[in-house]
């Protein structure tokens, strides 16, 4: 496995921001091989967390055969949805500006090192609802996630506030009002997992996560709603477990 910590200014955060690469090796071509995957960190979390907490080390077998590349990407949820110092308002467009850093900066690299036109998305807990929220909003540019533990609206850090800005942020908020063809024939066409545990911490994730299967439902999207035991707590432990497994059928399907 080949591991790159790459440092750069962001124009659209307006400072430096990390990201990290996990792979195996270019092809002949020079592309990075294996499915190109952005993995975003957990509540206020930061690049490093996916390999301080294991993570990589739960899907090495697969980076080191070629399967995937992974790109760690940093957070900044702090300055956006965790950020209680500042306006509801204020935090919803930094996190815009967050996405904008993905769609416009780190995605086209992604795609340009992989020579792909769309990437996967995973994370989790506050990184299942980066994950499936980038895809949500941009189904384009990512057509599979693998979403664990998520929660899928901010009222958990917002209350039920919700001008544009958070309305469109949040899939519980604005999927079930969504009739677009655009968007429902790339979401029916894209690899979708959300899983989750009913162990302790998870209530409200598992709540999320029902209502979003609901949702999908009644929008005719397939996708994979995965629901683990009473033991699979909200925690690392677990979420080492579950993303291989996922990532294994994915990737054979």
């Amino acid at each position: 496995m080949r591991t790159e910590s790459r440092l750069a200014y962001s124009e659209a955060l307006g400072h430096d921001l990390e990201y990290r690469v996990y792979t195996a090796d270019r092809d002949a071509n020079g592309f990075l091989i294996g499915q190109p995957i952005v993995a975003f960190p957990s509540m206020n979390g930061r690049v490093w967390d996916w390999e301080g907490w294991g993570m990589i080390e739960a899907v090495a077998q697969l980076i080191d055969a070629g399967r995937i590349t992974l790109y760690c990407a940093d957070g900044i949820d702090w300055q956006s949805w965790t950020n209680g110092g500042v306006p509801v308002e204020e935090r919803a467009k930094r996190h815009e500006a967050y996405e904008t850093y993905l769609v416009n900066e780190l995605l086209p690299i992604m795609r340009g090192e992989s020579g792909r036109q769309e990437v996967w998305a995973t994370g989790c807990s506050m990184g299942a609802f980066h994950a499936a929220n980038l895809f949500f909003r941009h189904p384009d540019l990512v057509d599979g996630v693998i979403a664990i533990s998520g929660v899928y609206k901010p009222t958990r850090f917002l209350g039920a506030f919700a001008d544009d800005a958070v309305y469109f942020n949040s899939p519980l908020y604005y999927l079930p009002n969504l009739a677009d063809p655009w968007y429902l024939e790339r979401y029916r066409r894209a690899r979708l997992v959300f899983v989750v545990g009913q162990g302790a911490w998870e209530d409200d994730m598992l709540a999320d996560t029902r209502a979003l299967e609901a949702v999908l439902s009644e929008k005719g999207v397939p996708a994979t709603f995965d629901y683990w035991g009473h033991d699979a707590d909200h925690d690392w432990p677990w979420w080492r477990k579950m993303l291989p497994h996922h990532l294994e059928r994915l990737l054979d399907s």
